[in-house]
């Protein structure tokens, strides 16, 4: 079946090549290309292009093929393009010519809109979640270890004191950064396209508020022709910010790599969470971190491969945007992964507590020296000349976290000002599920 076919006879291997992976990668969109065609019937019989008994029968045929997508029975047959082609073929044969009716003052293309920014809007919601349960983790694990000092590296070189304490809370935060972007990509995706049909409006009187409203969107998307525009965009919103989250946890995964190796051991795992070596005895490899890396890596890829679907395509549709799809389908169930891995892992991390007693760190302490010099008067570059000159002894008494007082020390990390900003912006997190929402309009 196509929806598009007005006599001949499609080429099978033009069909094959055109739909690509829409049949699978549709699959994860079909929960929400119901959800947005029940609004649609609704306002179709509100402003009198459907009867209420055909509204009636549409509904209830809708919500028969959605529990049939929630017990996973709903399939998209072969020789059918798409989610919605397979949807209306289903409510064509249960409803007969009412069934055709539904793509009254549609197009594919703000079909697939809808169904894109529903299912954006939900995934920013339960990545948000998932970041949420990674933050509270990296918080506890900075709380319970805040005391225990490690050196901290510049340029891969032992610096200055650093804990635990700092080098956990310190992703915490980074994390509250990246919800930011999440929040943004989301204001963005979530404005309602319904309605605007192939990019240029529609003579029929459409209630695109009522479906606005239904669907509970912050707005509408207003222009018609931008909503061809948004097609992309509003998709590499959403990868940038996946890319934001990705970055921080790529890094964080090669921290860990890098403190488990024999000349860090800074933090261990138990040798259940570590694999080994098919000919090397000794080993006990961080697998896991390897593949967080290794995916995050690829996740900061995806904006750029948009950019490289999208730039330069004139106004309009085009059917290069059906490939960005799976890169959004792909992107957060990857990110979800590599966080809820992360937070197993974390579960079971095990720290040195006695790191800094090694004489690799003594010198770690040169610049607390420097510091209590001038606490006593002396100007700060007289100090560092001082203890610069004694430096190769490396006879400096250690630090205690009481000596740093000031927000973001060692000594006052500001955990709970951080779990304030965090808790702040994760209001906006809070769309109902496709459920709820088919729940809430089949009782209109």
């Amino acid at each position: 079946m196509k929806l598009w076919q007005k006599g001949a006879t499609p080429d099978p291997a033009i069909i094959e090549f055109t739909t690509g992976k829409d049949r699978t990668t549709d699959l994860c969109l079909a929960e929400w290309d119901i959800t947005g065609s029940i609004a649609h019937a609704i306002m179709l019989a509100e402003i009198g292009l459907i009867s209420h008994d055909e509204r009636n029968g549409l509904l209830k045929a809708l919500q028969s093929i959605f529990q049939k997508v929630k017990a996973g029975g709903f399939r998209i047959e072969d020789g059918i393009e798409d989610v919605h082609s397979q949807v209306e073929k289903e409510l064509t044969e249960m409803l007969g010519p009412a069934g055709k009716k539904i793509h009254t003052g549609r197009s594919r293309n703000d079909q697939v809109l809808i169904d894109l920014r529903l299912f954006v809007r939900s995934e920013i919601d339960d990545l948000a979640i998932n970041i949420g349960s990674l933050f509270e983790k990296l918080q506890s694990l900075s709380e319970k270890y805040k005391e225990i000092l490690i050196p901290g590296y510049t340029h891969m070189q032992p610096a200055m004191v650093s804990s635990f304490g700092l080098w956990f809370g310190s992703y915490a935060e980074s994390f509250a950064d990246d919800l930011l972007l999440l929040s943004a990509a989301r204001s963005i995706n979530n404005r309602n396209p319904l309605g605007t049909q192939a990019g240029y409006g529609s003579t029929l009187p459409l209630n695109r508020m009522r479906t606005t409203e239904l669907l509970e969107f912050d707005g509408l998307l207003y222009n018609s022709a931008y909503a061809g525009l948004s097609r992309g965009k509003t998709e590499m919103a959403a990868a940038s910010a996946l890319a934001s989250v990705a970055q921080t946890l790529s890094r964080f995964a090669m921290d860990v790599c890098l403190f488990m190796t024999a000349e860090f051991r800074f933090i261990d795992f138990p040798d259940e969470y570590v694999t080994g070596s098919s000919i090397m005895p000794q080993k006990r490899n961080p697998d896991v971190f390897e593949l967080i890396r290794g995916k995050a890596n690829l996740i900061l890829s995806i904006p750029g491969q948009m950019a490289s679907l999208t730039s330069g395509l004139p106004s309009g549709y085009n059917r290069d945007f059906q490939l960005l799809k799976q890169l959004v389908i792909d992107g957060f169930s990857e990110l979800n992964d590599c966080l809820i891995i992360t937070i197993k892992m974390l579960e079971s991390i095990k720290v040195s507590s006695d790191l800094i007693d090694k004489p690799l760190y003594n010198n770690i302490f040169s610049t607390e020296a420097v510091n209590r010099l001038v606490k006593q008067g002396v100007p700060f570059r007289d100090a560092y000349k001082q203890i610069a000159e004694i430096v190769a002894k490396g006879d400096f008494p250690k630090t205690t976290i009481q000596e740093y007082t000031h927000e973001g020390s060692i000594g006052n990390l500001c955990n709970r000002e951080i779990k304030m900003l965090f808790d702040e912006r994760m209001k906006v997190f809070k769309s109902k599920s496709a459920e709820e929402l088919v729940a809430k309009m089949m009782k209109i």
